[in-house]
């Protein structure tokens, strides 16, 4: 496969999408908060002196999705057409995050589900750290991806 995103100098560059055909594109990222047992109790039971954690990382989440290209210095602005946060955990220690990004463009949205997923955590792990300083993030992955020139992607589990 060649790569694309370097010029005839060898250096870095943003990739032109122009002739590529606009197409429905969808991503799916996925991260997790890997935290002792009464840090998630309090999640849970909204005790967290910062406020409802969840709540506070799901905004991060959505609003880090819309600021992708911002800093991530290769990836186009995108108008997303759809965003989703989801939060789940093992009722033990473990908090997952999932992020479902959506748009019509032409160029697929992973960073952005990526960069959702990633400001969720880090959220979390901000709302939480006066409870557990020794919190762990990771690891963050691509679950899946739809659209676009390379076609469909589906991690297989491990």
């Amino acid at each position: 496969m060649e790569l694309t995103h370097f010029n005839g100098q060898g250096r870095a560059r943003m990739v032109d999408v122009s002739d590529k055909e606009v197409t429905k594109r969808e991503a799916t990222a996925q991260s997790r908060v890997t935290m002792a047992p009464e840090t998630l109790d309090a999640i849970k039971a909204g005790s967290v002196g910062k406020g409802d954690v969840l709540a506070v990382a799901q905004v991060a989440g959505i609003m880090a999705a819309k600021k992708t290209a911002d800093w991530i210095p290769m990836c186009h602005p995108l108008p997303l057409t759809g965003i989703d946060i989801r939060f789940s955990d093992n009722t033990k220690d473990e908090l997952y995050i999932e992020a479902t990004v959506k748009t019509t463009g032409r160029t697929g949205v992973e960073m952005e589900a990526l960069t959702a997923v990633s400001a969720a955590a880090l959220t979390v792990y901000d709302m939480c750290k006066a409870l557990q300083k020794d919190m762990i993030i990771g690891p963050t992955l691509l679950a899946s991806k739809t659209g676009g020139k390379n076609g469909d992607y589906a991690r297989e589990e491990a």
